[in-house]
Formats: structure tokens, C-alpha cells, sequence
């Protein structure tokens, strides 16, 4: 039952994330509200080893929420449900794309999908800067401004930043840095 919920789950996230990648996000954070198998700062942690990996962080994150939920097996179902629609509809576009690629419809739809797809990412944004920024659980629970603010998080998003600015180096050393220096905050 739990490999088919999975798939299901993941299934739905793969055909409605237009634009993969940190579209997926607010679908994933969806997901952490109607199952135990990850929590908001779970999201937070796997969206952080995703962008940190290589590889597409719906399918790192399908893997991290599948494996959590049903072991190997799981990691491997959930991988297949959220790939599964883009197998189904490329294989669709590409059976048809030359007939229709030049017809105004088709472009107009191209050009409306984008502000959705922007949408979705800014919403994935606000939401990992959410987890990762304040202490909203803890300050909700104690309604002490002090706890409001993720001081790490914040000084760690802060010298990025700046290093950022100051240094013009591959967005790669970036992720690499953040990393090490979340794990070492993380202890």
C-alpha cells in the first residue's frame, strides 16, 4: 500500500511541476503536511542536499522521501512515479511536436506557462527561506521575538552574500561552502 501511495504522490508532482527543479517545491511541501514522511525542516535539509548534488532535486528529494518511507524499494517507486508523466508527455511531444511547433496556439501556451512556472519557484523560495531563516515553529510556541530569527541561518545567508559579491567565483564553490558550513552549524 505504501509503494502506491508513493508512486501516486510523486506521480502527481511530476505531471503538475511545470519546469521541474524548484517547481517541485511547494508540491513536496504539500506532501510534508499530509504525511509523516517528512517534516518542513526535512524539506529544508533535502532541498539543501539536492542543490548540492548533482542531479534534479525532484528526483533526489523523491528519493530521499521514498527511501524514508519504504526503504530502497520505496526510493526506487517514488523515483518512478514523479518521472513517469515527463517520460509520458515527451514522448507525446515528440511524436507530434513537428506538426504543431509553429502554430500560434501552441507558442502562446509556452508563453503563458511562464509566469506560472516563475510563480512556483518564487513560492519555492519564500518557502525555504521560511524554514531556513526563521524559527517559526519555536517562536509560535514560545512568542519570544528573540526566537524568531534563525541567527545562523541568517549570518550563513549573509556571508554567502557577500562572498558572493565580493569574489566572482563558479556558483559551484558556493554550494560546496554553504554545505560544509551548514553541516558544521547542523553540530
Amino acid at each position: 500500500m505504501i509503494y502506491l501511495l508513493l508512486y501516486f504522490e510523486f506521480f502527481k508532482i511530476g505531471l503538475f511541476s511545470i519546469g521541474g527543479g524548484l517547481a517541485t517545491i511547494p508540491f513536496l511541501q504539500e506532501l510534508s503536511y499530509k504525511y509523516p514522511w517528512l517534516t518542513a525542516q526535512d524539506l529544508a535539509d533535502f532541498i539543501a542536499i539536492s542543490e548540492s548534488t548533482p542531479g534534479p532535486i525532484g528526483i533526489n528529494t523523491a528519493t530521499f522521501v521514498g527511501f524514508r518511507a519504504g526503504g530502497i524499494f520505496g526510493g526506487i517507486i517514488a523515483v518512478l512515479g514523479i518521472v513517469t508523466p515527463s517520460i509520458i508527455i515527451i514522448s507525446l511531444i515528440a511524436h507530434y511536436f513537428s506538426r504543431f511547433n509553429e502554430k500560434p496556439l501552441v507558442q502562446n501556451g509556452f508563453y503563458a506557462l511562464r509566469p506560472a512556472v516563475i510563480g512556483l519557484i518564487a513560492a519555492a523560495g519564500y518557502e525555504v527561506a521560511k524554514v531556513a531563516l526563521f524559527n517559526l515553529e519555536i517562536f509560535y510556541n514560545t512568542q519570544n521575538l528573540s526566537d524568531f530569527f534563525n541567527l545562523k541561518g541568517i549570518l550563513l545567508f549573509l556571508v554567502i552574500i557577500y562572498l558572493m559579491k565580493r569574489f566572482k567565483k563558479h556558483p559551484v564553490v558556493y554550494l560546496g561552502l554553504a554545505a560544509v558550513v551548514g553541516i558544521i552549524f547542523k553540530f
